[in-house]
């Protein structure tokens, strides 16, 4: 009988990359706005303002200032594959939360398309649904090509040191640990929208108190 490490494992891998799949259903191709026709973004406070709920441990939107001031929709308890689709929006990852992280997923042709304008270093504040606001800052950002962009595994070639990670392990780096984000969205490459993925890393602001009044 397999350990249930294992098993824990292999449910992890498979979560993982279910999840990406819905990449790969077929969907029209929106074009990324130009700068020009981005609205400029409100400011902090009137963005809390906005996605305020009472709920005070539920994450209701994210903050960058200059990139994105985007509202967070929890994945359905009974979807664990839910991606939203809505335009301006980013979804919470349930199996990140499990083990103490926050994911936030995109598709590559709506929100996704603003990921790879974060920078390291960069603040990003997470507002929650009392208004209270956690600080995080960029700290890694990792550019993948999936082996296998069609299936329902692969491995993994990292971009900038061309190491090869097995699914699992790719999910342990950049979901487990301790106290972080990840921003999850599929990398475009020749016409292939799942060609790869992306993650941007955010761990606490150590420079500054992590709640924001």
């Amino acid at each position: 009988m397999a350990s249930e490490t294992s098993l824990r494992r292999l449910a992890l891998a498979l979560s993982l990359f279910l999840l990406i799949a819905v990449s790969l259903i077929p969907h029209p191709v929106l074009a990324a706005p130009s700068h020009a026709e981005t609205p400029a973004l409100p400011d902090l406070t009137a963005f809390v303002s906005s996605v305020e709920n009472g709920h005070s441990n539920t994450l209701r939107g994210v903050y960058v200032d200059g990139v994105f001031a985007l509202p967070v929709i929890q994945q359905p308890s009974t979807d664990a594959l839910y991606v939203s689709k809505m335009v301006g929006t980013l979804t919470q990852f349930r199996l990140a939360a499990r083990y103490g992280n926050i994911g936030l997923l995109a598709h590559n042709y709506l929100s996704g398309q603003y990921f790879s304008q974060l920078a390291l270093g960069e603040r990003v504040f997470l507002v929650y649904g009392k208004g209270r606001i956690e600080t995080m800052q960029i700290t890694n950002i990792y550019r993948y090509q999936a082996t296998d962009p069609y299936g329902t595994t692969s491995n993994f070639i990292d971009l900038d040191t061309n190491q090869h990670l097995t699914d699992y392990q790719l999910f342990s780096k950049v979901y487990l640990g301790t106290d972080h984000v990840t921003f999850q969205t599929c990398i475009e490459q020749d016409g292939n929208l799942s060609w790869g993925r992306l993650f941007v890393i955010a761990e606490p602001d150590t420079g500054q108190d992590s709640s924001v009044p």
